[in-house]
């Protein structure tokens, strides 16, 4: 039996783009439902407190990015260099003006099919969202990859101890658990960004600017960044999957009871990125590595896997083509009789006059049934790549 853990043609490590590849799938098909009034419990996020299983895709994300940077450093020694800086830097800001970009291009369209003229729509730039997922991504990144470089190896865990340490103690002390304008995290983002760059956020029926990738939720999201990081050196330590597997489980153990057990003083919560929800979807997504590569390079069950070997591949790109494409479905519009105005979005069109009577007017099944043929319409974009073993790096 090989040990050693199984790669594709390109070196890549198998599990890891399995994993990363079921991440992204299952990030397009929570961000793209039928109906958001439609949708089956678990697969919402938490209103607020609590976990629920799309709670899990983008920290799983990160987690894996941590990872990722372990390998990409690692050619470089973990040394500071002209080059090693130059790239983190260059990939820092393409991720965060790509992210910046989505934002606005979901303006400009929504803007150039509405009321506003070109011009109106090319510099709506007055209520642009700074933040959100790539720009997480790309702060997360640049700034978690400074820090391991600068950082001493065994050093690196209590820097993320102290990191979720302050944070939480700014939560605590900042009425941080509450989801209002009172919140430290609303603060800080009302006073740097402005509420016209937030995102609105409802819970219990209760409407506040605050958004869940703000400024000072990054300093745990880095913390996240660089337990995934950490990981990536128990992999790499050792070519025996089973020392690999111990490792990832005896991390993930840890992590995730400490997570659930300090829930109770400080609760897991997505939104604001409390340090028990990184302590938890760490650890869940150690444990679910190291299954993964039981299953894959210790068993050879590998068959299965390939359907999401083409979202791993090119997770970035994949999730921008996702988030692009939704845009474009979500504002164009086609002429249907079924609505009053006579015009209809695609989408609306593909929910409404096709999925739901198909369903029998099951509008939480014709939701998903949308979503999921919004990923296999995402997927055969990946496929192609996959075949002809292009590889978009971001």
């Amino acid at each position: 039996m090989n040990q050693s853990l199984s790669k594709n043609n390109k070196g890549r490590l198998l599990a890891l783009d399995i994993l990363r590849g079921i991440t992204i799938a299952g990030m397009i098909l929570v961000n793209n439902p039928g109906s958001w009034g439609n949708i089956y419990a678990p697969l919402e996020h938490a209103s607020w407190n609590g976990l629920t299983p799309t709670d899990l895709v983008f920290p799983f994300f990160m987690f894996i990015m941590g990872i990722s940077t372990y390998f990409s450093l690692r050619k470089y020694d973990f040394r500071l260099s002209k080059d090693c800086i130059w790239k983190i830097v260059r990939r820092t800001v393409v991720i965060f003006l790509i992210g910046m970009f989505i934002a606005w291009f979901g303006l400009f369209l929504r803007g150039i099919l509405g009321t506003k003229t070109f011009t109106e729509a090319v510099f709506c730039f007055d209520h642009i969202r700074i933040l959100g997922v790539m720009p997480r991504l790309a702060l997360c990144y640049g700034f978690g990859s400074v820090i391991a470089l600068i950082v001493r190896p065994k050093a690196l865990p209590w820097t993320v101890g102290a990191l979720l340490v302050v944070y939480g103690i700014m939560l605590l002390f900042g009425d941080g658990f509450s989801h209002a304008d009172t919140n430290i995290i609303s603060i800080v983002d009302h006073k740097v960004l402005g509420p016209d760059h937030m995102y609105t956020s409802t819970v219990d029926g209760v409407t506040v600017k605050f958004d869940p990738e703000g400024l000072l939720s990054t300093l745990p999201s880095i913390a996240h960044m660089l337990i995934g990081f950490i990981c990536g050196g128990l992999i790499m330590k050792t070519r025996d999957n089973n020392i690999r597997i111990n490792n990832l489980f005896i991390v993930g153990t840890i992590l995730t009871f400490s997570g659930f057990l300090l829930n109770y003083g400080m609760p897991i919560n997505k939104k604001i990125w409390s340090p028990t929800f990184v302590l938890t979807t760490c650890g869940l997504a150690s444990l679910f590595l190291g299954l993964l590569i039981w299953i894959i390079d210790i068993k050879g069950k590998r068959r299965w896997c390939r359907f999401f070997e083409a979202f791993g591949i090119n997770p970035l790109f994949m999730y921008c083509l996702g988030a692009i494409l939704s845009i474009v479905i979500g504002a164009v519009k086609i002429p249907w009789s079924g609505v009053e105005s006579g015009m209809i979005t695609i989408k609306g069109y593909i929910y409404k006059a096709l999925l739901l009577p198909l369903c029998g007017d099951d509008a939480t099944l014709a939701s998903l049934i949308f979503a999921i043929l919004f990923v296999l319409l995402n997927w055969c974009v990946g496929y192609v790549l996959y075949k002809k073993k292009i590889y978009i790096k971001i």
